[in-house]
């Protein structure tokens, strides 16, 4: 039986690991996940509405920190619609942003996040805060002490440098937590903070860049040697495998719909994403088409097989055959090897008959219907 995303906060809660690492294909309810997660650890007072952080009897930044995609609505662009000349990033006020930002300044971090943010964007590309924080320009540097007049990001830039934000913050913190004495560290803002929940710091990445974000972010949560604990949930196969394995496999999960009744599994996971999901669904299509064309043949044992084997790795099953239904599985798996890896000739070019011809749509359907992430494809 499923749970509602209150019962998968407070599993992962209970779990009570340093780092756990969750796996979703986009729409499962990541998002929805870190609130729920964000509510459970520091909830609205009783009888209290709306989302304003001064509401809260326990403000959340004193205890989590979180980013996430409502992270990114607290920044908004001013376009300068009249003059169309100064477009700006302004920051919306509450009571986490301005605690962010006025921590950053205390500390000295705009320098560093416009360093961080250069590497994942244009190295002339340049951010300017105003002096309180508030708001943020860009121009881009000639390299001869001039500059571009201000100039408004893509989507993907400005994600980038939010990110980039959030990211300078958070390495602040694992240093400054990283110093055990409570009153030798340089803030005491962050002594009541217990959890870091990133969801999907991943948009619009190249994937070299994409990987280097992985590999920076790891090696800050491998270097927090205080009791922070991390949670990262990411849409991102190859982002979730740069992170699984430079956090050594542990605690890795996949959070999973179950659209019948609309509750979540949250399943270890004890395998990477076997590098891409591209092919897994090339050769989930190629089958479905020979299926509805009539056109099954011998081969398409063989890619079957494949596409088992594949599914077997991502969800972390040491033998692909063990996806197979518990009543038939030494029969079909001995069948489909047979089929699959026949080399007599009149085998290899005889047309499957129509029991074979079923056998492959049964099993296609079986893999679709009983794991998870095949539903959410074909959602």
């Amino acid at each position: 039986m499923g749970k509602t995303l209150g019962e998968v906060a407070q599993q992962l809660k209970d779990a009570n690991k340093k780092v756990q690492l969750i796996y979703a294909f986009n729409g499962t309810g990541k998002t929805r996940l870190s609130r729920e997660f964000k509510q459970l650890i520091s909830p609205k007072a009783n009888g209290e509405e709306g989302d304003d952080e001064a509401n809260l009897s326990a403000l959340p930044r004193n205890k989590i920190l979180y980013y996430n995609a409502f992270t990114e609505d607290l920044f908004y662009w001013d376009n300068d619609l009249t003059g169309d000349a100064e477009p700006k990033l302004k920051i919306q006020p509450n009571t986490y942003t301005s605690w962010l930002l006025a921590l950053l300044k205390e500390l000295g971090q705009d320098g560093n996040i416009v360093h961080y943010f250069q590497r994942y964007a244009n190295d002339k590309l340049t951010p300017h805060f105003s002096t309180d924080f508030t708001e943020v320009t860009f121009s881009l540097e000639r390299g001869n002490n001039e500059r571009s007049g201000h100039i408004k990001l893509s989507k993907g830039e400005e994600s980038n440098f939010i990110w980039s934000v959030f990211y300078i913050l958070l390495d602040q913190v694992v240093t400054i937590l990283n110093v055990a004495e409570p009153s030798e560290r340089e803030s005491r803002d962050f002594d009541q903070l217990e959890y870091v929940f990133i969801d999907d710091p991943v948009s619009s990445l190249d994937e070299n860049h994409l990987i280097e974000l992985a590999v920076n972010l790891a090696g800050l949560i491998k270097s927090s040697q205080s009791d922070l604990k991390f949670i990262v949930t990411t849409h991102s196969p190859l982002f979730y495998n740069v992170l699984f394995n430079e956090l050594n496999g542990k605690d890795c999960y996949m959070l999973e719909l179950f659209f019948e009744d609309g509750t979540f599994f949250l399943t270890e996971k004890l395998g990477d994403s076997n590098k891409s999901f591209s092919y897994h669904l090339h050769l989930k299509q190629t089958i479905e088409q020979a299926i509805a064309e009539n056109k099954v043949e011998r081969f398409h044992f063989t890619l079957l097989r494949n596409l088992y084997e594949k599914t077997a790795s991502f969800l972390g099953y040491p033998k692909w055959s063990e996806l197979l239904p518990d009543d038939k599985q030494l029969y079909l798996s001995r069948m489909v090897n047979f089929t699959s890896h026949s080399t007599l000739s009149n085998e290899a070019f005889a047309e499957p008959t129509q029991a074979e011809k079923a056998t492959i749509k049964f099993l296609l359907d079986h893999l679709k219907g009983n794991y998870g992430y095949w539903q959410q494809e074909g959602s």
